[in-house]
């Protein structure tokens, strides 16, 4: 292994070593070298086979060269965690995808549509709506509407609450819904209501519940809500854009909010590292099972990264938020992921530029770690998506 890419794998994993030193050549140019990211760690696997895993640059403001073992705050990367619990409660028969929500969480039996917070749904929210994204709740980080206005002033998408979960529910079910559920696509706090679905389906803390049957039996001992006192000096730093240019530090890793009790958000609150979540993937690549230890059935992971929108339709046509129709379309949803429409990857990340794809045609995982707000800074996504499948010379699935 050259500079963390091993050629001989890659060559008989049929890939181009070549091709994926040029990616990484680009990453450091375009990211690392010129300042627009601390630091970067990116691991690419195929069949299971780790084929390059890099790590560039420095996890703290004082220079501090970031480790291999570095933890970082994936946030919306918990999403596909949360939804694989919910969907392991599915498989146990204690819920179903159109089961109404609030036979779980009876807050919401009133909620109402629009501003005026007096129009009743068309039907009722369903479970498949949290999973989806198509529930009428939204984000206050979407900045759209006056809805999400009071999302703000109530800090419900913020990461560092104090709210328990019952507290959360209860304010969140105080405001209107943007649209009656299945109208509409709207990326939201949806798959934190789903999290206090499985809390109280289970009667387990989020922690507990993710613990005892995910990060347990695939060996995901990094991964958690809350940094141990004995992991945080692996815990990265975190950056934001700051105004007219450069970079300004968001949460230190040495004393990170991440160390104190809080909601257990199942949209957002994992702190965790590439290995972790190379695990939590390839269960996913290996539909449902991993060394063994099997989570959920494969028709059941192949039914979460189907399309699930109304009308087998994209994003593009759906989506009331804050993504422009180009960035959607041919993207579908599913339980859980994103999915490119005509390949069958699919995929999420998280505000700090997070990201992870998994393609079950090409037998591909790739997982990328950095930390700076927000995702939408850089295409980089695209470019490691773009890079990687240039390097493909043996193609899977026919």
């Amino acid at each position: 292994m050259t500079d963390g890419l091993d050629r001989v794998a890659t060559r008989a994993a049929g890939m181009d070593p070549d091709r994926l030193a040029a990616l990484v050549d680009m990453l450091d140019r375009t990211y690392i070298a010129s300042g627009k990211l601390p630091h970067m760690q990116f691991l690419l696997s195929r069949d299971a086979q780790p084929l390059l895993s890099v790590t560039r640059g420095a996890a703290r403001a004082n220079g501090a060269r970031l480790e291999r073992d570095a933890l970082y705050r994936i946030a919306s990367m918990t999403k596909p965690v949360t939804s694989v619990a919910f969907m392991m409660l599915v498989e146990e028969g204690r819920v179903a995808l159109d089961t109404p929500v609030a036979d779980i969480v009876p807050e919401f039996a009133e909620l109402r549509v629009g501003r005026a917070n007096r129009a009743r749904p068309g039907r009722p929210m369903a479970m498949i709506d949290l999973l989806r994204h198509t529930s009428g709740l939204t984000y206050g980080l979407q900045r759209q509407t006056p809805i999400d206005a009071r999302y703000r002033r109530l800090g419900l998408d913020e990461f560092q609450q104090k709210r328990t979960s019952d507290q959360f529910i209860a304010d969140l079910a105080t405001l209107p819904l943007e649209f009656s559920p299945g109208d509409r696509w709207t990326y939201s706090v949806s798959t934190d209501v789903l999290g206090v679905v499985v809390e109280r389906l289970s009667g387990l803390d989020l922690e507990s519940f993710f613990r005892r049957r995910i990060f347990d039996p695939l060996a995901m001992a990094d991964t958690s809500f809350l940094l141990p006192e004995d992991k945080a000096h692996r815990m990265t730093d975190a950056w934001r854009l700051a105004e007219g240019g450069g970079r300004a530090i968001a949460d230190h890793g040495a004393r990170s909010g991440w160390r104190r009790q809080r909601f257990l958000s199942g949209g957002g609150g994992l702190v965790s590292c590439a290995a972790d979540y190379h695990r939590f993937a390839r269960m996913l690549l290996g539909e449902g099972k991993l060394d063994g230890r099997r989570l959920l059935k494969p028709e059941t992971v192949a039914l979460m990264h189907a399309n699930h929108l109304p009308g087998g339709g994209d994003l593009a046509s759906l989506s009331s938020g804050m993504f422009s129709e180009a960035d959607y379309q041919g993207v579908g949803f599913g339980l859980g992921f994103a999915m490119n429409l005509a390949s069958g990857t699919y995929y999420w990340g998280g505000v700090f530029s997070t990201y992870f794809w998994i393609d079950p045609v090409e037998r591909l995982i790739g997982i990328f770690m950095t930390q700076l707000l927000p995702s939408s800074a850089y295409p980089v996504r695209a470019q490691l998506r773009q890079g990687v499948a240039d390097a493909i010379t043996e193609r899977r699935g026919g």
